[in-house]
């Protein structure tokens, strides 16, 4: 359960993060952490549930672009989420290179909080 609302806030600080990074991906009338907060579980449903099933789906699109395509799949997700919560993207294009932000700052996140709990243990 602890891990689950690690993954959550994660999410919601990562999609925090890309909103400052990147002017394409925004909270719409300023946002609030309860926003980041629920746009973060959100994204974590739609990752768990919607998301291996775009992929099964563009697997020949995945291969042919030997993985390229996954990036549009990020984006439709991204896009996804922001239909769903006050998150606000400005167009495809804004929800491809928003996913992208995204996964770097996600990743980053991920790299620290792993250095975090290697030196508590």
């Amino acid at each position: 359960m602890r891990s689950i609302l690690i993954k959550i806030v994660v999410n919601a600080l990562a999609l925090w993060i890309t909103t400052l990074v990147y002017s394409g991906v925004r909270f719409e009338n300023g946002g609030t952490a309860w926003d980041a907060l629920v746009a973060g579980l959100v994204l974590g449903i739609v990752n768990a549930l919607i998301r291996p099933v775009l992929l099964l789906f563009s697997l020949p699109a995945t291969i042919l672009t030997l993985g390229l395509f996954t990036l549009v799949i990020n984006g439709v997700v991204l896009w996804i989420v922001a239909s769903l919560t006050s998150l606000a993207v400005s167009g495809f294009t804004g929800a491809l290179v928003g996913a992208l932000v995204l996964a770097v700052v996600s990743w980053l996140l991920d790299l620290v909080l792993h250095r975090v709990e290697r030196r508590a243990a």
